[in-house]
């Protein structure tokens, strides 16, 4: 079969979100003649061309212990690197970022999540960006969507203001709500169980209250990375890595059948970007 046949084919399948039932009732050719042609089809895609770049770097799970770890240009809208990881680790962080480097790509900028061992081995090489919808997140999981606490309402209400704010002034409103709330923040609870050497056990009252504060309080330094490079243009957010892997997760679903062979493969094609058929 010709390239560009193949070529057809695999722009319904990959773009088109034809399945290959359908593509078997548009072509009258069996089902695995159709994959055996799909599986042999590389795409062309045009290689960029290395030079500074702002990274965005994030990992997608297929199943548990099988996922992908990708890095992205937003300025570019390409993504530059993507490997298979069985768990996401500082290591393959700091080893995908070494490998764009090998290939001539200078770093002028992280965007992440919030993990702190990525973090703390980055920042010295880079200015690291922390991503400000994965904070709201973190500070969801803690106060829940609905919280009962009025301080705990303040806080989610504070947090959702960060893609809209300046470090300043965002630092200026969290020291004022630790002022008004610091009694509940630094509540313990104090049990008639004593421990082994005789004090009492306690702990905090309003311990995940306290967690989400002391989040954003932590993350702080690297929630407003982009306002000390401007010239950089540095995303607040993964958005655009985000976008992408859930346009992929997209049509997996379409291609839920497939083996996890052939998802792995079809995701790194889809990862590889749109391209132009010859």
């Amino acid at each position: 079969m010709k390239t560009r046949q193949q070529a057809r084919l695999f722009e319904q399948y990959v773009w088109g979100k034809q399945t290959l039932q359908q593509l078997h009732e548009q072509t009258d050719k069996s089902v695995s003649w159709l994959r055996q042609q799909l599986q042999v089809y590389e795409p062309r895609v045009t290689p960029l061309a290395p030079g500074p770049v702002v990274v965005t770097m994030d990992t997608f799970y297929f199943r548990r212990g099988v996922g992908m770890m990708v890095f992205r240009s937003e300025a570019l809208a390409r993504n530059l690197l993507w490997f298979s990881v069985a768990y996401e680790t500082t290591a393959d962080y700091v080893r995908g970022l070494d490998v764009l480097e090998r290939q001539s790509w200078t770093i002028q900028a992280v965007v992440m999540d919030g993990r702190k061992g990525v973090r703390e081995a980055l920042e010295h090489r880079f200015p690291v960006q922390m991503c400000h919808f994965h904070q709201v997140q973190i500070v969801t999981r803690y106060l829940t969507t609905k919280p009962k606490l009025d301080a705990a309402k303040e806080l989610k209400i504070l947090t959702a203001t960060l893609t809209k704010t300046s470090k300043a002034a965002f630092t200026a409103a969290l020291d004022e709500w630790e002022e008004r709330w610091h009694s509940p923040v630094t509540e313990r609870t104090i049990s008639e169980e004593r421990t082994t050497t005789g004090r009492r056990r306690w702990w905090y009252t309003h311990r995940r209250l306290r967690s989400a504060y002391r989040s954003l309080l932590g993350n702080l330094t690297y929630l407003f990375t982009y306002e000390q490079y401007p010239v950089l243009q540095i995303p607040h957010t993964t958005n655009s890595l985000d976008g992408s892997i859930s346009h992929l997760r997209d049509k997996l679903r379409v291609h839920r059948g497939l083996k996890l062979t052939e998802r792995i493969k079809l995701a790194g094609t889809f990862l590889k970007g749109k391209y132009p058929q010859k």
